[in-house]
């Protein structure tokens, strides 16, 4: 049987979905281009003089997730009173049975990547947030764009490493998140430690096969090094630190989240998010 899809996975692309496409959407790929190409000129103006930095780079460099998710909204509203005729197409694509979703996975084996599924097609809103000067929006089918899901936590720290340059430690440092978050970057002189990855997908997937791969990684990966757990631990609330071996508590938490069910515990992992999300702002104001 196969396992539901979890939040941003890319979905198998159906003879239906691909048929719908076709009837919809992919004879006016030119007109979807600039479609997006105008919906992402939008997206800039009203994201640009907000965002800081990231990475030591301005805007749009590593805002794909900030980029992806607020042009999808405002598709949405475009979707739900169409003033135009590819709102209209969309809406009809939809209406018939289309499918249309964010998707997050590991772009041409280098890059962790946001964009957008329209049945057979793959939608990069933000093409240019890794390398600024290529264009701002791409559009391939599926099987074609090199989008594949994280596998597991190896693929994970393995994309991290080439993205990011990052090295990849075990969180014994909050014990309470650490099986929904079981990792520690630290990417010295680009980005700043910290806990992976609060997206919904390494969420879920962490929950899939209840906390195993998690327990795994929290029992024999490395402790992050002294500098790395200070950075963390300085701003960190006394509630999510461990109260004396970190590693031991990690795999602890683990094992109860897996004997009390919460992998499909909403409420439990919603909780164990406002705590990262409470972390973060501690951080910020730091």
């Amino acid at each position: 049987m196969t396992p539901p899809l979890l939040p941003q996975e890319i979905a198998p692309v159906t003879a239906r979905q691909v048929a719908l496409t076709d009837r919809f959407l992919s004879f006016r790929t030119d007109r979807l281009m600039r479609y997006f190409l105008t919906l992402r000129a939008e997206t800039d103006a009203a994201l640009a003089p907000r965002l800081p930095k990231a990475a030591g780079q301005p805007y749009p460099y590593g805002r794909c997730e900030e980029i992806n998710n607020h042009l999808f909204a405002r598709l949405a509203e475009r979707v739900a009173r169409p003033a135009n005729a590819m709102d209209r197409a969309i809406r009809d694509f939809v209406a018939a049975g289309g499918m249309v979703r964010t998707v997050w996975g590991v772009l041409r084996g280098r890059y962790f990547q946001n964009a957008l599924q329209f049945g057979g097609l793959y939608v990069d809103v933000s093409n240019d947030t890794v390398v600024v000067t290529k264009p701002k929006v791409e559009i391939l089918p599926i099987a074609g764009s090199g989008l594949v899901p994280v596998r597991d936590l190896a693929h994970f720290r393995e994309t991290a490493a080439l993205y990011w340059g990052a090295t990849v430690y075990a969180n014994h440092l909050a014990p309470s998140l650490a099986p929904l978050l079981p990792m520690v970057s630290a990417s010295p002189g680009r980005l700043l430690p910290a806990f992976q990855s609060a997206c919904d997908y390494m969420i879920a997937l962490m929950g899939r096969d209840g906390f195993q791969e998690a327990e795994a990684w929290l029992r024999d990966g490395p402790a992050p090094p002294a500098e790395v757990a200070d950075a963390l631990l300085a701003s960190l609330p006394d509630d999510l630190r461990p109260q004396a071996d970190g590693r031991a508590e990690a795999v602890a938490a683990c094992r109860l989240a897996r004997a009390e069910g919460r992998a499909m515990d909403n409420a439990w992992r919603d909780a164990r998010v406002r705590d990262y999300l409470r972390a973060m702002r501690a951080r910020a104001a730091a």
